[in-house]
């Protein structure tokens, strides 16, 4: 007799049931009150005045320590005055870190620029070349004085113009950045020089509306007249 084997199959094999998905909790909310909200605020208004300012990396732990100092009565680590040093100092660190590679540039720049035919150097650093001299009377530091101007970077980016405009500017010999105030006191009305002023006769090496911080800056400066005279 022949032997028959039937063919079994496994049963399919169910998958697991999958576990009942949680409901979904929405977070309790942080600013439950006015109080809380205006208190956030006040962080925002913070941070952002000092953002401004280009300091990004605070320590907000601390921030929050000395918050809770002063509103705990708790003793300072800083007084008024350490406080308002270590500010200045650690803003003054991270500009000269951002302002080197145009003070830098701008140096290169003046070493270069100083041994061009016609260009003058002062004791004080100033670079000028005289396009056309006149033979007016040169300013006193108390005068006031008419100029046309332009000014550039050194990459020939114009940042000012005052002939765009169409009026000359009035303004104190003494009231200038330095570098203008010793050229003015060099130049005889009628005048036109071209002046190249080293950062330290400008702005500084802070930022200055849209001049970046430690920009060695060019002036086409003509001296139109003095005022009253």
């Amino acid at each position: 007799a022949g032997i028959c084997f039937s063919q079994t199959t496994k049963p399919a094999v169910k998958p697991a049931p999958k576990p009942a998905a949680k409901p979904t909790v929405a977070p309790a909310p942080v600013l439950k009150t006015l109080r809380d909200s205006a208190s956030y605020a006040m962080g925002l208004f913070v941070i952002n005045i000092f953002r401004q300012q280009g300091i990004t990396n605070i320590n907000s732990a601390l921030v929050a320590r000395a918050i809770n100092d002063i509103q705990n009565k708790k003793p300072q680590l800083l007084n008024d005055n350490e406080a308002n040093t270590a500010v200045l100092t650690y803003q003054n660190k991270i500009q000269a870190q951002k302002s080197k590679p145009n003070i830098d540039a701008g140096m290169k720049f003046l070493s270069d620029n100083r041994s061009r035919p016609g260009v003058i150097t002062t004791p004080g650093g100033l670079q000028y070349e005289i396009i056309k001299e006149g033979t007016g009377p040169i300013p006193v530091i108390s005068d006031s004085v008419s100029c046309h101007y332009i000014g550039k970077f050194i990459n020939g980016d114009e940042f000012e113009n005052s002939y765009t405009g169409g009026m000359p500017v009035v303004f104190a010999v003494s009231g200038v950045i330095k570098g203008w105030t010793e050229a003015l006191l060099l130049m005889p009305v009628g005048s036109k020089w071209k002046l190249y002023i080293p950062y330290q006769l400008a702005y500084g090496p802070s930022d200055y509306y849209s001049i970046p911080g430690g920009s060695t800056l060019i002036f086409e400066l003509e001296l139109l007249g003095i005022v009253g005279k």
